[in-house]
């Protein structure tokens, strides 16, 4: 029986990557497969828990604003808010609003957190 390794090597290729190791070059973010296959989540929300994911790789955490956010993914501030809101209402970020011209702090959640009836109060 061959090995599946010369059997790659000859197979049709159809998409190439233009750098040896792109994840040492540019790293990467993984997204959980519930995220991904939710219908009941937009494409740009999506997008926006991929990024916080993306920016707190390396330290668990990451202090990026919402302007930041929005000229990375290339939208405008106001939908990147409104993005957020649909992650808060899916449950899977939170926000701490920290106020003093600090920026809010987002836990993003890999389980869906739902809302208590006396936090939707507030």
């Amino acid at each position: 029986m061959e090995h599946i390794r010369k059997q790659l090597e000859n197979a049709e290729r159809n998409i190439k990557l233009d750098t040896p190791d792109p994840v040492a070059q540019y790293g990467f973010a993984q997204v959980p497969n519930f995220i991904l296959k939710n219908p009941a989540i937009s494409v740009g929300a999506k997008v926006v828990y991929a990024m916080f994911i993306s920016y707190a790789w390396h330290n668990d955490y990451c202090f990026p604003g919402q302007d930041r956010l929005a000229e990375d993914i290339g939208m405008t501030r106001v939908r990147v808010t409104q993005l957020i809101s649909e992650l808060v209402d899916a449950g899977l970020v939170s926000i701490e609003r920290r106020g003093q011209g600090k920026t809010n702090l987002y836990s993003v959640h890999y389980q869906v957190k739902r809302k208590s009836s006396t936090s939707r109060s507030k």
